[in-house]
């Protein structure tokens, strides 16, 4: 059958890997000319697979005030006059509860797991390069009321198969010395040692390599809209011409939500905007081994390749792709305080991208209300994480058969 997938970011090569790997001839379309542009670029390089908790929740409600209404928060809401994000904004809050937000930790650590398996067993099948390492992770609550619902996340995830140890103040200083500069406001912290980074850029050059010259690459091929007749894609309309396939994947990222409208698909999905700077390691010895995630100021740090990614900021509905300096600039200072001298400071490159995210963070994988467009999308700031999973679950739905995890909780809704 010929698969024709929109988007090659690394959750669209991951689903062009397992459903080649059927026999399936596959075209990967994209408007950029090269891999990984979009979202995948420079994301936070955490392969994060127990640390997935959903930002819809009863703790993240309690703080929204405080984020929403201050200039210099890390999460901040951008209103417009849309119905389809006022729409997104109430099923967001709907989801704030513990109940809902068990459920949706549930299906995403069922997915993350997955996941883990599936990169694994891609990775002995057909080796690549993307500066993979297994280094823990440590997550720094911001106070002692944020570390109680740590502890209680850490209770409920222990039932679903993860393996996390509530750490002291000291003992969070012990694994990471380097954070002796923010000593005076740890309250404690949970490490996870099973989690991983990876350069999510490189990961995607690399399936393009492996995957050539089995798979078809459109790049540079900007999607006008999908063609519909009869209740079935028809072909995708480029400035270049017609591309037709049997089946067709939508998995471009926020661009997935005008494709799918145009073609009568509604898709739940906001624009979170992300910021992360990249700088050298000069001192190893002043640099964090593990991943770190700082709650108190929403940034995580990941020592990758020889270069420390520290990513930061959510905002809702940004758009826009210009980098305001003040971003940049926060992110800077809060790298070299929080781990000073560690990093070369005279040449930081920044990024911005727009992480594609449901009301639950729960993506969809699975068909659409069109017979032959099957969807991928809606990873939030998961993409890296749940990419090998979603595109493996994805190609046992176009096979029929049995999958790992249960296809209908990422179903349209």
């Amino acid at each position: 059958m010929k698969i024709a997938i929109l988007g090659a970011g690394v959750v669209g090569l991951a689903s062009a890997w397992w459903l080649s790997r059927d026999g399936h001839d596959v075209v990967v379309i994209d408007r950029a000319a090269e891999v990984g542009q979009g979202t995948s670029f420079a994301n936070g390089a955490q392969l994060s697979y127990s640390y997935v908790a959903p930002m819809a929740s009863r703790a993240v409600l309690g703080s929204l005030p405080k984020y929403l209404l201050s200039p210099s928060s890390p999460i901040r809401f951008v209103p417009r006059a849309d119905r389809a994000q006022w729409l997104w904004v109430a099923n967001f809050l709907r989801a704030c509860n513990a109940d809902t937000a068990a459920l949706n930790t549930a299906r995403l650590l069922a997915l993350s797991f997955a996941s883990r398996d599936a990169l694994q067993e891609m990775l002995a099948r057909t080796p690549m390069a993307f500066d993979h390492a297994r280094n823990g992770k440590l997550v720094l609550p911001a106070s002692l009321a944020g570390l109680r619902d740590a502890e209680a996340q850490v209770r409920l995830q222990a039932m679903m198969g993860c393996e996390q140890h509530m750490l002291t103040a000291a003992e969070c200083l012990a694994a990471e010395p380097g954070l002796a500069s923010i000593g005076s406001r740890l309250v404690g912290g949970v490490l996870t040692p099973s989690e991983e980074v990876g350069d999510c850029r490189k990961l995607c050059e690399e399936l393009c390599r492996v995957l050539r010259p089995g798979v078809t690459f459109a790049l540079g091929r900007a999607v006008e809209r999908l063609r519909v007749e009869g209740g079935r894609v028809a072909g995708i309309e480029t400035a270049a011409g017609v591309i037709e396939a049997d089946l067709y994947v939508l998995a471009a990222g926020i661009a997935s939500r005008e494709l799918g409208e145009q073609a009568g698909v509604t898709l739940r999905m906001q624009p979170i905007r992300g910021y992360s700077i990249t700088a050298e390691v000069r001192h190893a010895e002043l640099a964090p081994r593990h991943s770190i995630t700082d709650l108190h100021r929403k940034t995580v740090f990941a020592p990758v390749g020889g270069r420390m990614r520290l990513a930061g900021f959510a905002e809702i509905g940004g758009n826009g792709q210009a980098i305001p300096p003040p971003r940049i600039a926060t992110l800077v200072r809060t790298l070299e305080s929080t781990f000073p001298g560690a990093c070369a400071l005279d040449d930081v490159h920044p990024w911005s991208g727009f992480r594609p995210a449901t009301p639950t963070d729960v993506p969809v994988i699975g068909r659409s209300r069109l017979d032959n467009l099957l969807l991928n999308l809606g990873h939030g700031s998961l993409g890296f994480t749940l990419s090998a999973g979603s595109g493996r679950l994805l190609a046992d739905i176009v096979a029929g058969r049995p999958a790992a995890i249960p296809e209908a909780d990422y179903a349209l809704r």
